[in-house]
């Protein structure tokens, strides 16, 4: 399985969001600290606002911020908005498929359920799973500078852009 750019953006634009929550950032910020085209992450930008994940602002001080709370954010649910238009296999999109097995073949229905799971387990992620104590993605993309002081390593000392604590 392999997910689309767009989700794997979609995730990235929420994680910087969670990490910067209660601000309000700015699309060329995530571009440059996620390593991203603007143009592909405004279209993304427009899919998450229109599913009510993200918030968009107008104007100078404008830019995006979360909608909802990082821990109502499921992960499940955001790749299955973003992949719905990607069908798994040529055999799951009734306007291309060609296959004369399709009618008989069980595959197809073993596959549609590994999708299944594979959705069931992200739906049980949230965003702030994935960004809560994760001091490596803090560091990559947190917009504070305040950010050494909270985030420390055992030792005391700053944690490397890997480090988990």
């Amino acid at each position: 399985m392999r997910l689309t750019t767009r989700t794997n953006l979609a995730t990235r634009v929420l994680m910087f969001c969670a990490v910067n929550d209660g601000q309000i950032v700015r699309t060329a910020e995530i571009a440059q600290r996620c390593n991203a085209s603007a143009n592909h992450l405004l279209q993304v930008v427009h899919l998450l606002q229109e599913n009510g994940f993200v918030e968009t602002l107008r104007g100078r001080s404008g830019g995006l911020r979360l909608a909802q709370p990082m821990e109502r954010i499921s992960i499940g649910r955001v790749f299955r908005i973003f992949e719905s238009g990607m069908p798994f296999a040529e055999c799951f999109d009734p306007q291309s498929n060609t296959c004369p097995l399709s009618e008989t073949c069980r595959l197809r229905g073993f596959i549609a359920r590994a999708v299944e799971a594979f959705y069931h387990e992200l739906d049980m992620v949230t965003l702030k799973d994935l960004v809560k104590g994760n001091c490596g993605l803090e560091t990559l993309l947190d917009l504070r500078s305040t950010l050494q002081t909270r985030c420390k390593t055992r030792d005391g000392s700053a944690p490397t852009a890997l480090a988990h604590c």
